[in-house]
C-alpha cells in the first residue's frame, strides 16, 4: 500500500459544512422553482412566500451584494413560478424609478458630500463647543449637538460620523477623554442622520410605499406618507433622541469625572455662530421651503445641492473648484448604488403585491388575534434582527412593502410607521456585525469592533428605550405634522 492510500481522510470540518450549505441552499431552491415550472412538482400557495424569502436569504448569506441578490431572487421566482410576461418586468424596471420624488436622493447625496468636504463640520463643532463645552462632558455633549446639526443638513449617518468624528475624536483624546467614550458618543449620535430631515431613508421609505393600494381597518384606502410629512414628523423625535443621548453623555461624564472646558464668552459664541451660519441656514432652506410651499422636497434637494456648492466653494472656500469633479463622481457612484437597489426593490414590491403576501400576513395575524401592540413589537424584532446583517436602505426597501399594508390594515398611521422604522435603522447602524457607524468610528478611533461594541452600550440601551417610546406613543411623531395641518 502506498503512503497516499494510508493517509487518513480529511475531516469535513465546520467551515466546509457551512460553505456547502451556503452553496447548496440557493441551488436546491432553484431546482424547486424549475421543477414547478415544468410541472414535475406542485408548490402549495402557502409555501410560495417561503420560497421567495428562502431565495433572498440564501443569496444574502453567500456574500452576494444586496441589490443583485434582491433582483436575482425576484426574477428567478417570476420566470419559473409565475406567468408574468417579460414585457411587464421591463416596464416595471423603468416605471419603478420614473418618479419625481426619487430625484431627491442624488441631490441630497450631492449636498451632503459638498458639506462634508467643505469645512462645515469644523465650524459646527466650534459653535457647539462654545455653547455647551463648559458642561459635564462638554466635548462629548458638543459631539451630540454637532452630530444633530450636521445630520440636519447632510441626511446621512455615515457622513455625519466621518465629518464630526474625524475632527472631534482626536480633540477629545487630547483633552483627556477616554477613546471609548468619544467613539461611543460619535458612533451613536451620528445615527441621527437617519431620523432628522433631510434623511435619505425617509425618502426611500416614501418611495417604497408610494402607489401601493392598501386599505385601513374601515375598508377605506390609505395613502402612503409623503416625503414632506416624514421630514416634518422626524423633527420632534430627532430632537428628543438627541436630548436623551446628551443626557446619557452628561451622566457618563459626571459619573467618571471627565474634564470640562472653560466657559466661552458671549462674544466668542456670537463669532462662532456667525462663522457657522451659512451651514446652519441650509436647514431653513430645506424645512422652511417645504413647509412654506416654496418648493417640493425634490426641488428642496436641488436647492440644497446648489446652496451647498456655493457655500463650500465661494463662502467658506474650503473646497477648490478643481475638487468639485471628484465630489460629483463620488456622489454619482453613491446615487447609482442606491438607485440600483431601488430598481430591484420595485420588482420585489410588485412580486409581493401579485403574490398577495402582505394581505395573507394581515389575514393570518387577524385570525391569530394579533392587535396593533403585538404587531408593532413583532415589527421591531424583525427590523432589529435584519439590522444585524443588512444595510438600512435595503431593509426599508425590502420590508416596507411587506409590513406597510399590514400596518395600515391595523390602523397604524403611515407617517408614524415610517419614523418607527427609521429609529430601528438607527439602532442597526450602531451594533455588529453590519453596523456601518461602528466600522467608521472604529477606523477613526483605532479601536476593535468588540471593544467599540462595549463602549456604545450605554447609548445603545438609551436608543432601545427610545424605540419603545416612539413605537407606542404616536403622538410624539404626529404632533408637529398635525400642528402644521398635514
Amino acid at each position: 500500500m502506498t503512503a497516499a492510500t494510508l493517509r487518513p481522510p480529511v475531516p469535513f470540518n465546520r467551515g466546509a459544512r457551512s460553505a456547502f450549505v451556503m452553496i447548496a441552499a440557493p441551488l436546491v431552491l432553484l431546482a424547486v422553482c424549475l421543477l414547478s415550472k415544468y410541472g414535475v412538482i406542485e408548490v402549495p400557495g402557502s409555501l410560495r412566500g417561503v420560497i421567495i424569502a428562502g431565495l433572498l436569504i440564501s443569496l444574502f448569506i453567500t456574500g452576494m451584494p444586496i441589490s443583485i441578490a434582491l433582483g436575482l431572487s425576484v426574477l428567478t421566482f417570476m420566470f419559473t413560478m409565475t406567468s408574468v410576461p417579460i414585457v411587464t418586468v421591463s416596464l416595471k424596471l423603468f416605471t419603478g424609478i420614473e418618479r419625481f420624488e426619487i430625484m431627491a436622493i442624488p441631490f441630497f447625496i450631492l449636498a451632503g458630500n459638498f458639506l462634508t468636504q467643505g469645512g462645515v463640520a469644523r465650524r459646527m463643532i466650534h459653535f457647539a463647543t462654545t455653547m455647551i463645552g463648559h458642561w459635564y462632558g462638554g466635548l462629548g455633549l458638543a459631539g451630540v449637538v454637532s452630530c444633530a446639526l450636521f445630520a440636519a443638513i447632510s441626511g446621512s449617518s455615515v457622513a455625519t460620523v466621518v465629518a464630526i468624528g474625524s475632527i472631534l475624536l482626536p480633540a477629545m483624546v487630547k483633552a483627556g477623554y477616554p477613546t471609548r467614550f468619544g467613539a461611543g458618543v460619535i458612533a451613536t449620535s451620528g445615527a441621527l442622520g437617519i431620523l432628522f430631515p433631510p434623511s435619505l431613508n425617509l425618502v426611500i421609505y416614501s418611495v417604497a410605499t408610494s402607489g401601493m393600494s392598501v386599505v385601513g381597518p374601515t375598508g377605506l384606502r390609505v395613502n402612503s406618507a409623503s416625503i414632506g410629512e416624514l421630514f416634518i414628523a422626524g423633527i420632534v423625535p430627532g430632537i428628543s433622541l438627541a436630548v436623551l443621548l446628551g443626557l446619557m453623555t452628561v451622566y457618563q461624564a459626571y459619573k467618571h469625572n471627565y474634564p470640562r472646558m472653560e466657559r466661552a464668552s458671549w462674544g466668542e459664541r456670537g463669532k462662532a455662530f456667525l462663522d457657522s451660519f451659512w451651514g446652519l441656514f441650509l436647514i431653513v432652506i430645506v424645512i422652511g421651503g417645504i413647509y412654506a410651499g416654496l418648493f417640493t422636497p425634490t426641488e428642496a434637494a436641488a436647492m440644497a445641492a446648489v446652496y451647498a456648492f456655493f457655500v463650500a466653494v465661494f463662502v467658506y472656500r474650503d473646497l477648490k473648484l478643481s475638487d468639485v469633479p471628484a465630489v460629483l463622481l463620488k456622489s454619482a457612484s453613491m446615487s447609482a448604488m442606491i438607485l440600483y437597489i431601488v430598481t430591484n426593490a420595485v420588482l420585489f414590491s410588485f412580486l409581493m403585491v401579485s403574490e398577495q403576501i402582505p394581505q395573507g400576513m394581515a389575514a393570518w395575524m387577524s385570525a391569530q388575534g394579533f392587535g396593533t401592540i403585538a404587531f408593532l413589537a413583532m415589527c421591531n424584532v424583525i427590523l432589529l434582527a435584519a439590522g444585524n446583517v443588512m444595510d438600512p436602505s435595503a431593509i426599508v426597501l425590502i420590508f416596507a412593502p411587506i409590513l406597510f399594508p399590514v400596518a395600515a390594515r391595523l390602523g397604524v398611521n403611515p407617517v408614524h410607521f415610517g419614523i418607527m422604522m427609521s429609529v430601528n435603522m438607527e439602532i442597526g447602524l450602531c451594533h455588529p456585525p453590519v453596523g456601518l457607524n461602528l466600522y467608521v468610528a472604529s477606523g477613526i478611533a483605532k479601536m476593535g469592533i468588540s471593544e467599540l461594541t462595549i463602549a456604545v452600550l450605554p447609548w445603545l440601551l438609551t436608543m432601545l428605550g427610545f424605540l419603545v417610546i416612539i413605537t407606542y406613543w404616536p403622538g410624539l411623531t404626529l404632533f408637529l405634522p398635525h400642528l402644521l395641518g398635514m
